[in-house]
């Protein structure tokens, strides 16, 4: 399939050279400045994320690795108890364990079962020579549960910070310490996948698109140790970070409205402004994603509220000498060129003069480059999809391509308009989505 997304490719740069050329004497389309200037932006991400590589560290330094201090962060508010207790097992059971895990009770309404899973929270942890903690606060969003623990541990190294929906993979903190080993690194994150990917149409083709998107956008950002937002499921940080900005972080406003969410973006931009800011692709988690869709829609609202929110630090906070400001004013001006692009030739253009040869071109080169970026998607394997599963899901692209196109492009620039718009925990004021 690599041999034949690069045949495609092959043909579309002849394509665009010819479209130029063309437009350069005085025909053909006006658009075809534009389409060839994205093309090539495309190329060159499409080309760094395939440069990114795990970090990898000496014996020496991974002795010096296990001797830092890690403690796992795990903020819950209304979690499915059976999700939680999953995610404190994996945790546990990790092949390089955490020194503590710290679990803050964010005052959830819905907690039942959670004083069976807290019981035996800590009674194992101990056992396997973990110390274990678990506060109960009043509810004062994530952010603040998070400080607690900060606030309760100035010993730490590292912090790893879980979502209590999220089950880690085994070797999932060791994998996330090693790209620590560069003293310029600052921040990691981990890869995101669907841990209830069998169970709905949604969840199958929602973890196509995120976990292509992490493999593709976030690691040709990575190449350049600017990656902008970790997940956060899974990522790590110098304690240091948050420590030295945990005013900023707990006070953070936006023209004069408390921002509570984009946590992650938050701290991760902390850490662009220290050092090197990168994604260990062998660094796994799986986090139960939306069921239905509007819960789906009121997360991917949040995320870009606050993506929204988060630009206009990068602009007003990193040095204009950055990879990462400029790489993130060009990515925006990717998506305000291909919002005036997809308006232009999908909508406008139909209307005043339709043309049914275009037609084709208008759903297949967007088909034909999601299938390029999902690609990806096919090198990970996981225990429990059958190979055959997993063609299929990668077949599901056009569905993928189609809802991001026509529905996420909508809710990004609604996003964009009424970004002022925050609240506390944004989409889980009852439990949502259960552990199966």
């Amino acid at each position: 399939m690599a041999a034949v997304v690069l045949a495609a490719a092959a043909a579309w740069v002849a394509h665009h050279l010819l479209s130029v050329l063309v437009a350069m004497r005085g025909q053909g389309s006006g658009f075809s400045y534009a389409y060839a200037a994205m093309f090539v932006l495309l190329v060159i991400q499409f080309g760094a994320a395939y440069l990114e590589r795990p970090a990898k560290v000496t014996d020496r330094v991974q002795g010096a690795l296990d001797q830092l201090h890690v403690v796992g962060l795990v903020p819950a508010y209304n979690e499915d108890a059976a999700a939680l207790r999953a995610c404190l097992e994996s945790m546990i059971f990790q092949t390089r364990k955490p020194q503590t895990i710290y679990v803050v009770d964010d005052g959830s309404k819905h907690t039942e079962g959670y004083q069976k899973v807290k019981r035996w929270f800590l009674e194992v942890a101990p056992v396997h020579g973990i110390t274990a903690a678990w506060h109960i606060q009043a509810n004062r969003g994530k952010r603040h549960a998070q400080a607690a623990a900060i606030l309760s541990t100035p010993d730490a190294d590292i912090y790893w910070t879980v979502d209590s929906d999220t089950v880690s993979d085994p070797h999932a903190l060791a994998e996330l310490l090693k790209p620590f080993g560069n003293p310029e690194v600052q921040s990691v994150a981990g890869i995101v996948m669907a841990a209830n990917v069998h169970s709905s149409f949604l969840t199958r083709f929602t973890d196509l698109w995120f976990v292509a998107g992490q493999l593709t956008d976030r690691s040709s950002l990575s190449v350049i140790g600017s990656v902008w937002v970790n997940s956060g499921p899974i990522a790590a940080y110098r304690a240091s970070i948050i420590r030295s900005n945990m005013k900023a972080y707990l006070t953070e406003t936006f023209f004069g409205r408390r921002v509570p969410f984009s946590d992650d973006s938050m701290l991760t931009l902390f850490a662009m402004l220290r050092g090197r800011t990168v994604q260990q692709p062998s660094a796994f988690a799986y986090s139960l994603m939306p069921e239905k869709i509007n819960h789906f829609s009121r997360m991917f609202l949040r995320w870009m509220r606050g993506s929204f929110i988060r630009s206009w630090w990068r602009v007003r906070y990193l040095p204009l000498t950055s990879f990462g400001w400029w790489a993130h004013i060009v990515r925006w001006a990717q998506s305000v060129a291909a919002t005036i692009l997809f308006v232009a030739v999908m909508i406008v253009s139909p209307i005043v003069e339709f043309n049914p040869e275009a037609i084709p071109w208008m759903l297949g080169v967007p088909i034909i480059v999601g299938y390029a970026q999902t690609l990806r998607y096919m090198t990970l394997r996981r225990s429990d999809q059958s190979t055959l599963y997993q063609w299929g899901t990668w077949a599901l692209t056009p569905v993928a391509v189609i809802f991001a196109l026509v529905w996420l492009r909508a809710i990004r620039w609604y996003g964009v308009a009424t970004c002022w718009k925050t609240g506390s925990w944004g989409t889980r004021q009852t439990v949502e989505v259960a552990m199966n």
